[in-house]
């Protein structure tokens, strides 16, 4: 099945001698024959997120990370650019970082609360504490992510701001990763956790790209109220800056964050990013 990502603007696919903003499609990228799927690297070897039993080229297409590497992956994501706006002296480049840590927080925060959330209160023991405390603390979050997102880099409360709320999220991604996603990951069947890995990633393609901290933290009233906001974040998204491919590498990788593969019978066809 082929998912369909929307983009900021500055990476929008040049078609001709015009610019447009458009879901990546096989046309669109060069592709012509029929893709299976669709793998999210976001700046990270791929190669991490491999499970043993499939390590061979007649089953890479069905590699998909389990659910716990991909919320990982996120965190990582997330510290990335946080370093990037703190050690940035440029205010440009201060801007495109913060859109990328909003953008990526958002999505990550409101696909855990409408996927992840519901299967830890359901298959863990204690799950229904550990969600509601997770909640609590998205809220939390996404309240101080909301000041953060209105700032400009040159507001003085402008880097004061994103350590108050990176130290506020770290304590609760250390907590996330050493607790609920062990006890979650034991209660889960590896096709399990994978199915859910793939739930989580495909949520995120239509949640909301800004902070809404009044908005429902529980589905089906989230479910709703993302699908109404998502659509007006994504198009504002077109109108803001978001970091160069070049100034967007992670330390380590050779592949800058949010970047597509696109992957037939385990081979990459094309980098929708070039």
């Amino acid at each position: 099945m082929l998912r369909r990502a929307i983009r900021p603007a500055n990476l929008t696919r040049i078609v001709g001698a015009q610019a447009k903003a458009q879901p990546m499609v096989p046309r669109a990228i060069g592709v012509q024959s029929r893709v299976q799927t669709c793998i999210i690297a976001r700046g990270y070897a791929q190669d991490k997120y491999f499970f043993p039993d499939e390590r061979n080229e007649g089953l890479e297409h069905s590699q998909v990370f389990k659910v716990s590497q991909a919320i990982q992956q996120d965190h990582q994501q997330l510290e990335f650019y946080y370093n990037k706006i703190v050690d940035s002296k440029d205010q440009d480049e201060q801007k495109r970082y913060q859109n990328a840590f909003v953008w990526e927080l958002a999505r990550h925060s409101i696909a855990e609360e409408l996927v992840v959330y519901p299967v830890l209160e359901r298959d863990v023991s204690d799950g229904s504490g550990r969600a509601q405390k997770d909640r609590e603390k998205h809220q939390e979050v996404k309240e101080m992510l909301y000041t953060f997102q209105k700032l400009s880099p040159s507001d003085s409360d402008f880097i004061p701001t994103i350590k108050r709320l990176w130290q506020t999220l770290s304590q609760h991604i250390r907590e996330e990763e050493k607790e609920d996603l062990v006890k979650l990951e034991e209660a889960l069947s590896m096709s399990q956790t994978k199915e859910l890995s793939r739930a989580f990633e495909k949520t995120k393609s239509f949640t909301p790209t800004r902070s809404h901290p009044s908005s429902p933290d529980k589905p089906p009233f989230e479910t709703v109220v993302g699908l109404m906001t998502a659509p007006i974040d994504k198009l504002r998204d077109l109108f803001r800056k978001f970091p160069d491919d070049d100034k967007a590498q992670n330390p380590g990788s050779s592949r800058p964050p949010r970047q597509y593969h696109w992957v037939k019978r385990g081979r990459r066809l094309k980098d929708a990013y070039p």
